[in-house]
């Protein structure tokens, strides 16, 4: 493998990160040539770029440095690109977009149904490759939405709460318990930044719009209605927390990866 850090010539198109955040890229393809002009297309003050020649190679490269995205030529002298796909995604949710020269519509199907993110059709502009390489960074760079992504459960299972659909079901029987509006924006602040805790002001901002008035007494109340819909025992919370003199948590259950 090289690593090198050539000077950026497409500033401007670049792919682009926080300040003081590097990215490395992996390159594998068997042509020099190619190699090269794909470092030189994304390089940057934040891009390291990694290269390898081979498909086992590029796996080694790509297991020692845990590059941020991959780009796998299909055609390797070693092994085809599609097995590079599989034993990286045995391991890595790293992007990974795949340069080809075929157009077999089904090949291409495979690729992204073995992990592939993305292709990119030989020859191809370097000015299309990047703009797909930002798109798969900035992609994979975006922090999942609490109850968006995925609904949240509180409560020990008890409850499952769906942002997506603006939906709070109790998990044992399928009831839809109704919020109004303003106990919907409220739990959704608290749901939004889950596991951390949100002040008054934030949540007061975030459902009225200003922080005029007695926020902790506003607050107060229409937590306690939460409370009384959404807990087993209201006087005695257990997801929905008052932080004294701060404000309040909503505490996720904790999810095994193996559940």
């Amino acid at each position: 493998m090289t690593s090198s850090r050539m000077p950026n010539r497409h500033s401007s198109a670049a792919p682009t990160v926080d300040a003081g955040t590097r990215l490395s890229v992996l390159i594998i393809d068997d042509e020099a040539k190619i190699r090269a002009a794909v470092r030189d297309a994304l390089s940057s003050d934040h891009v390291e770029m990694l290269d390898a020649e081979s498909g086992a190679t590029g796996l080694s490269r790509a297991e020692s440095r845990r590059p941020d995205l991959v780009l796998v030529d299909l055609g390797l002298p070693d092994m085809e690109g599609l097995e590079v796909v599989r034993a990286l995604r045995r391991w890595s949710t790293a992007p990974i977009i795949v340069l080809t020269a075929r157009h077999a519509e089904d090949e291409k199907v495979a690729l992204l149904d073995a992990g592939a993110d993305d292709y990119v059709t030989k020859p191809f502009s370097l000015a299309e490759l990047r703009a797909r390489v930002r798109a798969q960074l900035r992609r994979a760079r975006m922090p999942r939405v609490p109850g968006g992504d995925a609904p949240v459960q509180v409560g020990g299972g008890a409850l499952e709460i769906d942002l997506a659909r603006r939906v709070v079901t109790r998990r044992t029987t399928g009831e839809v318990i109704h919020l109004t509006p303003t106990e919907w924006s409220l739990l959704e602040m608290l749901v939004r930044h889950a596991d951390r805790p949100v002040t008054h002001r934030q949540l007061y901002h975030a459902v009225w719009g200003d922080t005029y008035g007695d926020t902790a007494h506003y607050l107060r109340v229409y937590v306690a209605h939460l409370r009384r819909k959404l807990e087993r025992d209201p006087y005695e919370p257990s997801f929905i927390l008052t932080e004294p003199g701060v404000g309040y948590r909503l505490t996720r259950d904790v999810v095994r990866d193996d559940a």
